[in-house]
C-alpha cells in the first residue's frame, strides 16, 4: 500500500459526521473511531446497493481482518467522507480499500483495507456472496 492515497482511487462516498466524542484527549479522533467508519462505509455500500438485509438476510459479512494507517490527524468538528473501493473479490470475501478523507481533501488523513467473508447466518460457514451483492461490489473494482 502506499504511503498517500488520494481521492480519485475511490468511486464510492459516504459522508461522515465526526461527534465530541469521537475526539480523545489529545484533541484528535482516536484510532479505534476509525475502524467505526470502515464498517460503516463498507455496510452503507452492502446495504444501500447490493440489497444485504442486515436483519434477515440468511448470509452476513464476518470482518476478519482490517489494517489503517494514519496520515493527519482529523478532530470534531470536522466534516469527512469515507471512500470505498474493492481491492480482491474472491468467491466468499472481498477486501475493500477504504480512504478516510476531511472534505475537501484530496489525500486521505488515514487509510486502509477491511475483509469481509460471508457466511451462513446460522451456522456461521463461508458461503458463496450472492450474485446481486457481487455485482455491486464488482462495479467497485477498479479498472486493471
Amino acid at each position: 500500500m502506499s504511503d498517500v492515497e488520494t481521492a480519485e482511487r475511490y468511486t464510492y462516498f459516504l459522508p461522515i459526521t465526526t461527534r465530541w466524542m469521537d475526539n480523545d484527549v489529545y484533541g484528535h479522533i482516536n484510532n479505534v473511531t476509525y475502524y467505526s467508519y470502515f464498517d460503516t462505509v463498507a455496510n452503507h455500500f452492502l446495504i444501500h446497493e447490493g440489497g444485504l438485509d442486515i436483519h434477515a438476510s440468511p448470509i452476513i459479512g464476518l470482518v476478519v481482518e482490517s489494517k489503517c494507517q494514519y496520515r493527519a490527524p482529523l478532530a470534531y468538528p470536522d466534516r469527512l467522507r469515507a471512500g470505498l473501493r474493492v481491492d480482491k473479490l474472491g468467491t466468499r470475501s472481498v477486501t475493500y480499500g477504504i480512504g478516510i478523507f476531511k472534505e475537501g481533501e484530496a489525500e486521505a488523513a488515514a487509510h486502509g483495507h477491511f475483509v469481509h467473508v460471508f457466511v451462513d447466518r446460522q451456522t456461521r460457514k463461508s458461503t458463496a456472496i450472492p450474485e446481486r451483492l457481487r455485482e455491486a461490489l464488482s462495479r467497485l473494482v477498479p479498472p486493471a
